[in-house]
């Protein structure tokens, strides 16, 4: 071969150089990061609703995932299902057909928390009061009951008060709507998580959403604050995608997470065989990233503890 077509010859192709073989070395890595990651849960319980009036954002998905990481990493969580559809229950393998003692019995009938709790499959940290069809006509039965807006409320203080099991997180499942399973959540909790997914609506209804969450502090709930932002539905291929990330991070700089949650086929396949990400397939970038967020969700409190009492 001539020198001059030496010279020019493309350098040979390497698999090592690929796309994929980036994403693999890089998911590889972070997978190594998180084992052996440990925390000491001795603090209080930490109460989190997860919300957003916009559908379809990742907020069940992130509730169940979020619960089943921070299990993993030993906390005890407990997860309430508000929302009528169940999903949330199907998702933790927990049955919740209309026969089955729910959330609804301890908001219409006073039912104590602890005689609907059951345990997930996936781990003896993670439980789970399940929501049935019943739940559907709630929003209207709770009109005409005695303290409406603070009966899940009272509920949790009183299980959280009389459990010899302690809880290291309840995270709070609600439907995409500002009824009063919604507000029953805001009351109940002091934290709250809204998953945003990363498209070109992601901030459409957040100012409403936050107005509302003014309304719960001034009237119902002064402890109730916005502690975590996270964003879900990542696809990292467009541009759009990282400039709502830039969008939400501009607004809201010491709330969202740095982790972010991709679009997963194993995310969405998980639910069908009433499991999460974590336990359906633990080492898939969606259940990383998902352990990812937990890990950073708890630091971030601990930090913060910490820089507190100091």
């Amino acid at each position: 071969m001539p020198e001059s077509e030496k010279a020019t010859s493309p350098a040979p192709f390497s698999l090592d150089d690929s796309p994929i073989a980036r994403e693999l070395a890089d998911l590889t890595s972070r997978r190594k990061a998180l084992e052996g990651i440990s925390f000491d849960f001795t603090g209080d319980t930490r109460v989190l609703t997860i919300s957003n009036q916009k559908g379809g954002v990742g907020k069940t998905t992130t509730t169940v995932n979020m619960a089943a990481a921070l299990a993993s990493l030993g906390a005890r969580v407990l997860v309430i299902d508000l929302d009528p559809q169940g999903n949330a229950s199907t998702a933790l393998g927990v049955p919740h057909t209309a026969g089955i003692p729910s959330i609804y019995d301890v908001l219409i009938d006073e039912f104590p928390l602890a005689d609907i709790i059951q345990t997930s499959p996936e781990s003896p940290n993670l439980f789970c009061a399940p929501s049935t069809i019943h739940l559907a006509g709630a929003e209207i039965e709770l009109v005409s009951q005695v303290a409406r807006e603070h009966r899940l409320r009272t509920a949790l203080e009183e299980y959280l008060a009389t459990t010899e099991d302690r809880l290291d997180f309840v995270l709070i499942d609600c439907p995409p709507s500002l009824g009063l399973l919604t507000i029953n959540a805001f009351t109940a909790a002091g934290e709250l998580m809204i998953p945003i997914q990363c498209e070109y609506y992601a901030l459409e209804g957040l100012s409403q959403l936050l107005g509302s969450i003014r309304m719960i502090q001034k009237h119902l709930n002064p402890a109730l604050h916005l502690s975590t932002i996270l964003l879900t539905m990542y696809d990292g291929r467009t541009r759009l995608a990282q400039q709502v990330a830039d969008e939400v991070r501009a607004h809201f700089p010491n709330e969202v997470l740095h982790t972010v949650i991709p679009r997963s086929v194993r995310v969405s396949e998980a639910p069908s065989f009433g499991q999460t990400v974590i336990a359906y397939d633990g080492q898939s970038v969606g259940a990383v990233s998902y352990r990812e967020a937990a890990v950073e969700l708890v630091h971030r409190q601990q930090s913060a503890t910490k820089e507190g009492a100091l």
